[in-house]
């Protein structure tokens, strides 16, 4: 096992959905080769019910998971055998604009969980976005059970809109962060802006020695709204991203490279950019959590209301994308692996931008290939 360049030891291998593996489920094996153009979804089990605009999601380690409920700041634990749902804490100082997107977004474990019992959360605040370690003591009486943030980051532009706000530990066991450029379109370029990239920084918020620039968090700049970030089985960084009124996208995201909004939005061709792997039209898609399994990239969709299947062939597309429950659930808004067939998925009809239908939100167990 390596060590990293900030004194922790990797992984040896990638996590599976985006979160290290105590909070996204089993590592999935390698593909023994590149998946079948067409796959396949079947929804197997409902696992909670009655959720209010639920954003992030993760899995702990005794299979319970834990969801965050944007417009209220709440945390609550969902015991998939039950399916009960029971709060565990409010994260305090979050703030929700009706209609907007900004709140109590991403959910990430540490990958030393099993020591530090530590949850990291994304979120809104009157002045800024930021990012907090929470321990989780389930012992403590119920709706008591968060402890008092420890702020690790702050300063991430907020607004109304384009927040960003996934977080994801990566393989090297550094914590991600998508963020927006709130409608600023200049911050997406702005090097001192932490708007409009993915960040990467140590579980307590500092700087890798191995970042693209020295002393900066960015790790790719050149973005317009990230919501999804997942590894795939060689350990390369997908995310998903908002367009703007022509394409949204899915980018194979490397460090140091330049994405290109708001100069270009798609596929453009423009030098010095890069271009997205996928491309959508906004009714197909604004996409939101993407997560990894079975050697395809899947991602939730809202507007869309799909599921998409990318199937791999290294760091491209083998096939084209093909789309999953098309409608039947509403908005889709986060997809985490469970292992390399098992996928939960989450509904956000309640966000003030869908229509709620009895039982919503939910959370959905899929069985994919």
């Amino acid at each position: 096992m390596a060590a990293h360049p900030t004194g922790r030891s990797a992984p040896a291998l990638p996590p599976a959905g985006g979160s290290a593996a105590p909070s996204g489920g089993a590592t999935p094996s390698a593909p023994a080769s590149t998946p079948p153009a067409k796959g396949t979804v079947k929804v197997t089990a409902t696992v909670a019910t009655g959720l209010s605009a639920p954003w992030g999601l993760v899995q702990l380690p005794d299979d319970s998971l834990l969801v965050a409920a944007r417009d209220t700041g709440r945390i609550s634990r969902i015991d998939p055998k039950t399916h009960s749902v029971t709060q565990i804490g409010l994260v305090p100082g979050v703030t929700h604009t009706k209609g907007g997107e900004n709140g109590l977004l991403g959910l990430a474990v540490s990958p030393d969980y099993g020591s530090d019992h530590l949850v990291y959360a994304y979120f809104s605040t009157e002045s800024d976005n930021r990012i907090a370690s929470f321990l989780y003591d389930p012992s403590r009486p119920k709706g008591e059970q968060l402890g008092a943030p420890d702020t690790i980051l702050r300063g991430i532009p907020t607004g109304s809109l384009h927040n960003g706000g996934r977080i994801a530990f990566g393989p090297d066991g550094d914590l991600y962060a998508g963020t927006g450029e709130t409608g600023q379109r200049s911050l997406a370029q702005n090097m001192s802006s932490l708007g409009g990239k993915i960040l990467r920084m140590t579980p307590d918020g500092e700087v890798p020695t191995d970042n693209p620039t020295p002393g900066s968090l960015v790790y790719s700049p050149g973005h317009r709204n990230v919501q999804g970030l997942a590894w795939d089985d060689q350990g390369r960084l997908w995310a998903s991203e908002f367009g703007q009124d022509t394409w949204d996208e899915l980018n194979r995201i490397e460090p140091g490279k330049n994405y290109g909004w708001p100069t270009v939005e798609g596929i453009a061709h423009h030098p010095g950019f890069v271009d997205p792997v996928e491309q959508w039209h906004p009714a197909d898609a604004s996409p939101s959590g993407v997560a990894y399994a079975a050697g395809c990239i899947w991602m939730a969709s809202l507007k869309g209301g799909r599921l998409w299947r990318v199937p791999l062939a290294g760091a491209k597309a083998s096939a084209a994308p093909q789309a999953f429950l098309d409608g039947k659930y509403g908005r889709l808004r986060t997809v985490v692996a469970l292992d390399d067939h098992t996928l939960l998925l989450t509904t956000s009809n309640t966000d003030d931008r869908g229509t709620a239908h009895s039982g919503d939100d939910r959370v959905l167990q899929l069985t994919v290939s």
